[in-house]
């Protein structure tokens, strides 16, 4: 293990992220917060800022490094930026209990959108801001925009991008790492930037639009309104939040594939027609197991398609109490939890394309004990996979229901219901938000104990990197001296 190059990439990510932090603390100013304001900022911009020089000043003379590196960066900086991120709320005395402003934020940052409060509305816009921005954050990933915009370090970063990167496999763009993170931010700005317009002329005030673009490019699910969406009850913005939900639980790499002129190769995208094939079935059968709870058929659509697009794209957002929906159409959305975005998108869960590859799996089992003597590859994208991708697919499943079993385990003793720990375990671990009973759309998570937040707080950081990075962080083999 290189710790000195670990100690020193750290270091700049604190830079990084006192840097960002520099857009609330204008928020503060614009808004005449105040020093109750522009304080709770200055001083984690001061602390964070320190706290990276003392960590990056002098550059270690071997910057190699490896896939242990890699995985233990990228856990290392996602704790640290929520231990960071939440000193804001902390010092503000918004969120008086410093677990509770780690929940909040590692919420953020892990693109989840859980919260703690009860009064949204009531906080400062700089805190609402802040709260937003993690998302915005958090989507595409703290360290890849690090690689985008710092100076070049060595030429093993794809390690740092394939810990952080969600789905199974890591394909770049470019032959460089540093090119394939910038087309990747720049893609991801500009439909943020394009999203923000749209709302905007669906009358939503500037700020508004912000903070829920934030949440949408994310797919978080962080709101300036106490109601999320509902509260605007406009069929337009629901609209475009839906289709810009599922624009960004796509694949980035199919838009970079469109702007480079091969369109057909994208529309040609085996996980591209899973995805558009779940939303679709999803929508459909929620429908018509509505058609007796709605009086009108377009307000059943309306709703139900943007609930679909909110929890397949693990975002969030809410129009409908789901929670008073039929058993049918409830377990058919927690099994959208699981199922989530596609892979190399900001969204969460488990990725279309290891269900679809599960699937595959399955049927294949199946063909071979009717036939044992018959050779079937199995194939994704129109390729054949390999052994070792294979493994490390099933692998994941395991590991993710075993961990998922443990938490759902340590909630039950605070939540005595099945229903809500269970969804509760599934819409943090699987970066959604709100989950059904005691954790619906229309309640929140701040009546949870110390423990179950904090075993949730560090389950979204979890779930987000995909589980191997934390594992690998807290495995002794990662530390022991060769």
């Amino acid at each position: 293990m290189n710790r000195k190059v670990v100690s020193y990439i750290l270091g700049r990510i604190l830079l990084v992220t006192a840097a960002l932090m520099v857009p609330s603390l204008i928020v503060a100013l614009v808004y005449g917060e105040g020093w109750a304001g522009s304080c709770p900022f200055l001083l984690t911009i001061l602390a964070a800022s320190l706290g990276g020089w003392a960590l990056s000043y002098r550059r270690p003379a071997d910057m190699a490094y490896y896939m242990k590196e890699g995985f233990v960066i990228v856990a290392l900086s996602w704790i640290m930026l929520s231990l960071i991120g939440a000193m804001p709320f902390y010092i503000s005395g918004w969120i008086p209990r410093y677990y509770d402003a780690f929940f909040e934020t590692a919420s953020g940052f892990s693109t989840t959108g859980a919260t703690i409060l009860i009064d949204i509305e009531a906080l400062p816009h700089s805190l609402l801001f802040w709260r937003s921005f993690t998302h915005a954050i958090g989507g595409m990933g703290i360290l890849v925009f690090a690689l985008a915009v710092m100076p070049r370090t060595e030429s093993k970063e794809v390690f740092v991008m394939r810990a952080e990167m969600p789905g199974p496999t890591f394909g770049k763009l470019r032959s460089k790492v540093r090119s394939t993170a910038r087309i990747l931010y720049l893609i991801y700005l500009g439909m943020t930037f394009l999203l923000v317009l749209l709302l905007l002329a669906g009358g939503m005030p500037l700020f508004d639009a912000l903070i829920h673009s934030f949440g949408a490019a994310g797919t978080g699910g962080f709101s300036s309104k106490a109601a999320s969406i509902a509260a605007y009850n406009s069929t337009y913005i629901e609209l475009v939040l839906g289709f810009a939900m599922l624009a960004f639980g796509t694949n980035f790499s199919l838009y970079y594939l469109i702007l480079s002129g091969r369109g057909r190769q994208a529309a040609k995208s085996e996980e591209l027609r899973w995805y558009i094939g779940i939303v679709t079935a999803a929508v459909a059968a929620i429908s018509l197991n509505l058609l007796h709870y709605y009086d009108n058929i377009g307000r059943t659509l309306r709703d139900v398609f943007f609930t679909v697009s909110s929890i397949v794209t693990t975002t969030g957002y809410s129009t409908v109490d789901f929670t008073h929906w039929p058993l049918f159409s409830r377990l058919i959305l927690l099994l959208l939890m699981f199922i989530g975005g596609m892979a190399g998108s900001t969204g969460g869960g488990i990725k279309i394309s290891r269900i679809s590859l599960y699937i595959k799996m399955l049927v294949q089992e199946i063909r071979r004990s009717i036939n044992p003597n018959r050779v079937l590859p199995l194939r994704f994208e129109g390729k054949p996979l390999s052994a070792p991708i294979l493994r490390q697919v099933s692998n994941y499943l395991i590991i993710y229901a075993t961990l998922f079993t443990a938490i759902t385990l340590i909630v039950a003793i605070d939540v005595n219901n099945f229903e809500s720990s269970f969804s509760a375990v599934a819409a943090t671990f699987n970066n959604i938000g709100p989950g059904l009973g005691l954790v619906g759309p229309a309640q929140n998570y701040s009546f949870l104990r110390p423990l179950s937040k904090i075993v949730l707080s560090i389950g979204m950081i979890m779930g987000r990197l995909e589980i191997l990075p934390i594992i690998v962080l807290f495995s002794p083999n990662t530390w022991r001296k060769v």
